[in-house]
């Protein structure tokens, strides 16, 4: 298969629409069908129900689309740390959610340039998901991500810390002075719902909360009285008294690691885990 055919197969089953994955790629519409049917006829499957009002995948389909965005995020990552090799000088990209784990991210970097051999390290602060995106896709050389929000498969790991979770209210809400929270009761207050963050493809789940993109947004929001959230412990450090942190016992724990490609030989990456798990 050609990544250019796996880039069409992706658009057309993200967007559910011919019309739609055209417009997104900037090709024609009939070149675009010509190339899924190809597809099909060279797998010997079925990857898309066609009907005149809708676009669904079949079982095969959404195994493709699966299959298809990790290859095509490791040819993306082939291409950019070819050229960073090239170009860079010594040195390691390191990404981590703005606003997540800043203790253990400040003691970390501490303590690896006070290591013989240290290279300089370019901090890449993103929103939520994209430390991971950034990983596979060659943009960072290692990330700090945080199970369960963020996926693990495919990366080599090393667990750092492991956290229970609080919710996030405003300081005058009526539930602000509870001992506890369950999160049955956080999915049952009617004025408070629970964000909605990005997916993958930048697009926003359903639901009623309203959609957010970052901290500082979720922040005001909350303070506005228009949201809660479900946040690591640790950040209840960092809340003005504009904010009530409850902690919520029944919430999964959340658990800060190091990531880095399996394939990854750097002597840089390799020391910087080691001082990680040292701590």
């Amino acid at each position: 298969m050609e990544t250019r055919e796996l880039r069409y197969f992706v658009a057309v089953a993200e967007e559910l629409h011919f019309g739609r994955a055209a417009r997104r790629l900037a090709i024609a519409q009939p070149p675009l069908s010509r190339a899924i049917r190809q597809l099909e006829r060279r797998l010997g499957v079925v990857l898309l129900h066609r009907a005149p009002r809708a676009v669904t995948l079949t079982g095969a389909g959404s195994v493709l689309l699966r299959e298809a965005r990790v290859a095509l995020d490791a040819v993306e990552a082939a291409e950019r740390r070819t050229r960073r090799a090239a170009a860079a000088g010594p040195g390691i990209v390191l990404a981590v959610k703005a606003g997540a784990s800043r203790d253990l991210l400040s003691a970390l970097l501490d303590a690896y340039a006070a290591e013989a051999g240290a290279v300089p390290v370019e901090v890449v602060l993103c929103g939520p998901g994209e430390p991971e995106g950034l990983l596979r896709t060659g943009g960072a050389d290692v990330a700090l991500l945080h199970r369960p929000f963020d996926a693990t498969a495919g990366f080599d790991t090393e667990d750092l810390h492991t956290e229970a979770q609080v919710v996030v209210l405003p300081a005058g809400h009526p539930s602000a002075g509870r001992a506890r929270l369950t999160t049955a009761e956080i999915g049952a207050l009617p004025d408070l719902p629970l964000p909605r963050w990005p997916r993958r493809d930048g697009s926003h789940a359903d639901g009623p909360g309203p959609r957010v993109d970052n901290y500082g947004q979720l922040l005001q929001l909350i303070a506005l009285g228009r949201a809660c959230a479900l946040v690591p412990e640790s950040l209840r450090a960092e809340l003005s008294d504009a904010y009530t942190a409850v902690p919520v016992p029944d919430a999964p724990p959340v658990t800060t690691v190091i990531a880095w490609p399996p394939h990854s030989r750097s002597r840089a990456v390799a020391d910087l885990v080691r001082t990680a798990t040292r701590r």
